[in-house]
């Protein structure tokens, strides 16, 4: 059984008792999370494609942390002019872990 969620302007094929990392979301570590944006449901023998969700579906999780990732260095530079331009980036996520999916 899996579903096709769409949090954070991204899409994430999620499975029970799976982890993973996704954009922040409000909440603190250990408080439960519904996402019923819901595009896509698979029981196993069926898929059930929504237009654009599917109805009455929704994926329940757990907040397991709330983090930075690591750095990205974005470095500007233009050759013979003395132009030099560094910048540290850290994008803050969510790690949840899938408990249960219903429809």
């Amino acid at each position: 059984m899996y579903a096709v969620i769409r949090t954070g302007g991204k899409q994430y094929k999620v499975h029970e008792e799976q982890i993973l990392k996704i954009e922040k979301l409000d909440g603190t570590e250990g408080s439960q999370v519904e996402f019923d944006d819901v595009l896509m449901y698979s029981d196993g023998e069926t898929i059930t494609l929504g237009s654009p969700k599917v109805e009455n579906a929704s994926v329940k999780a757990h907040i397991l942390d709330q983090g930075k990732g690591t750095k990205t260095l974005v470095f500007k530079y233009r050759r013979r002019k003395g132009f030099r331009r560094m910048k540290g980036h850290r994008q803050q996520y969510t790690e949840i872990k899938i408990e249960s999916i219903t429809v």
